[in-house]
């Protein structure tokens, strides 16, 4: 343990701070959701700020790569980090000044999707490089254990603090996280740099090409990146009709969609510390397929059908407890598959072709509930099999298009578990 804490200092310094910065971020992304809903209850106003943050990170991942694999890591992290805490420190001054306006929410999104864009992709070759490879499980357990606690600590302490003191005091927490996160990056850690290989040398077209030509020939590694855009689709149209119909129902409320997050949270909580003291699957294609079908046949339909907080919190856990299981299976099989110096031009062409589907559900997402399934929920007559099933009033709506998603989910589980079938993966010695 000692020997392993020992290997691991720099990392858990890394990944400590970084994943408080995480929750800042996540909590001023949750309060802009909450301050906007509330003064549009536009289901498509909404989304559109995350439609913001993924377009350019999809549009731009597959150069952030190439770019990554040239650039200094660790400075790379520290200048997109930095630019993208001035753009919420933007947000705050026009919130002061009384100045801000929708428009700029979108503005600042873009702008942070791009420096996401650049930071991803080298935060995943340091990450790499600073963990020894018999630790990857482990070290994957402790993100999914951060990202888990993030996510229950997000929407409580956003709501508290927006509650209590609007969202400027929301904004000043997300500001000190990063203090503490940029100034342990720059002080604190030493990133090796590609393994000791040499930097690319080739074009930057060239290079992306490089990552592509390279996921062209690993048939695995590209249907499970195409599996996660199907999924990723799914879930980007839950993330978009999940406000419009808690917010709205008569028994739901800020609170309640708070606690519907917070037991997501949970549950991805508890699928971490299973996933630490798992062993190693046989096969983790197999497991992978399986936690997901899991997902995505329990929680969309029990938000469809239940009528109460109590359901919706039992949806949640059924539905996230077993993602951190697949994502560590996932992580696994990346990080040991892919070459160290490839990584950078692998994981954005992998951005690309896997979160391209992210923005188009939020938008997908906010349309249907806003222009096709309350308009159609709101012109059904009393007694009608529709409302039976899914209720009346708003937030109808957004239930049916939980209904519909759950189907699709079901189906896009079932057709790559069939197209993975004949792949099994062992992990290397």
């Amino acid at each position: 343990m000692k020997k392993e804490y020992k290997e691991l200092k720099s990392y858990l310094l890394l990944w400590g701070t970084q994943s408080l910065s995480t929750l800042g971020s996540g909590m001023t992304s949750y309060a802009l959701v909450l301050w906007l809903y509330l003064q549009s209850g536009s289901a498509l106003k909404t989304a559109l700020l995350s439609i913001c943050s993924y377009a350019p990170y999809v549009i731009t991942s597959i150069f952030a790569g190439a770019l990554s694999d040239r650039w200094d890591k660790k400075r790379t992290m520290l200048a997109c980090d930095f630019l993208a805490a001035l753009s919420t420190a933007l947000v705050f001054v026009l919130i002061k000044t009384g100045s801000l306006r929708v428009w700029h929410l979108y503005a600042l999104n873009a702008l942070n999707g791009l420096m996401n864009t650049v930071q991803q992709p080298a935060s995943e070759v340091t990450t790499t490089l600073l963990i020894p490879k018999a630790l990857y499980q482990k070290t994957s357990g402790l993100r999914s254990f951060s990202q888990s606690l993030n996510s229950i600590l997000t929407p409580i302490l956003a709501t508290a603090l927006f509650s209590f003191a609007g969202i400027e005091l929301v904004i000043a927490v997300d500001l000190i996280t990063f203090a503490a996160a940029f100034l342990t990056l720059w002080l604190l850690i030493s990133a090796p740099e590609n393994g000791g290989a040499e930097k690319p040398k080739e074009p930057l077209l060239a290079s992306a090409r490089t990552g592509l030509a390279w996921l062209g020939k690993s048939p695995l590694i590209l249907n499970l990146i195409l599996f996660l855009a199907g999924i990723n689709l799914v879930a980007s149209v839950y993330s978009a009709a999940l406000p419009a119909m808690l917010l709205s129902r008569p028994n739901g409320g800020e609170g309640v969609l708070g606690v519907v997050n917070a037991c997501a949270g949970a549950a991805t909580l508890l699928g971490s510390v299973i996933v630490a003291l798992l062993p190693a699957p046989k096969n983790r294609v197999r497991t992978i397929c399986l936690s997901l079908l899991l997902s995505m046949s329990t929680e969309n339909f029990m938000l469809a059908f239940g009528r109460s907080p109590f359901i919706w919190c039992a949806g949640a856990v059924a539905g996230w407890l077993m993602i951190p299981v697949m994502n560590a299976n996932m992580d696994v099989i990346f990080r040991s598959t892919i070459p160290p110096d490839m990584q950078g031009r692998v994981y954005s062409c992998r951005n690309t072709l896997q979160f391209f589907t992210i923005p188009v559900g939020y938008l997908l997402g906010g349309f249907l509930v806003d222009g096709v399934f309350e308009p159609l929920m709101a012109a059904q007559p009393a007694g009608a099999l529709l409302p039976r099933l899914f209720g009346s009033g708003k937030g109808a709506g957004a239930a049916l298009l939980f209904f519909v998603i759950g189907l699709a989910g079901v189906a896009i589980c079932l057709l790559f578990s069939l197209i993975l079938k004949k792949y099994k993966w062992s992990d290397p010695d």
